[in-house]
């Protein structure tokens, strides 16, 4: 089984809320998942992200992938440096 580290989206129709979860790479974007490790909401000014670096660095030493948009999101809360030391790009 191949995780993935991606967004689900929530929230009203034009109004777009996001949870980052763990989930089956094979699982539809918003069906089932196996953890919640965050959230992000782009509408704020500016837009707050919230995850937990424990859940989130214990998914990816097991081996989750995340995607190009949760990658970005865990380089601003911190745990992407945390995961991979002195890496830059």
């Amino acid at each position: 089984m191949a995780v993935k580290l991606r967004l689900m989206r929530m929230g009203k129709k034009k109004q777009p809320t996001y949870r980052v979860v763990a989930a089956d790479g094979r699982a539809p974007r918003d069906g089932r998942f196996i953890e919640i490790v965050g959230s992000y909401d782009p509408r704020t000014e500016p837009s707050t992200v919230r995850i937990d670096n424990d859940k989130a660095l214990k998914w990816l030493r097991q081996g989750a992938q995340p995607t190009e948009t949760v990658q970005k999101l865990l380089k601003i809360s911190g745990a992407w440096e945390t995961f991979r030391p002195g890496s830059s790009s």
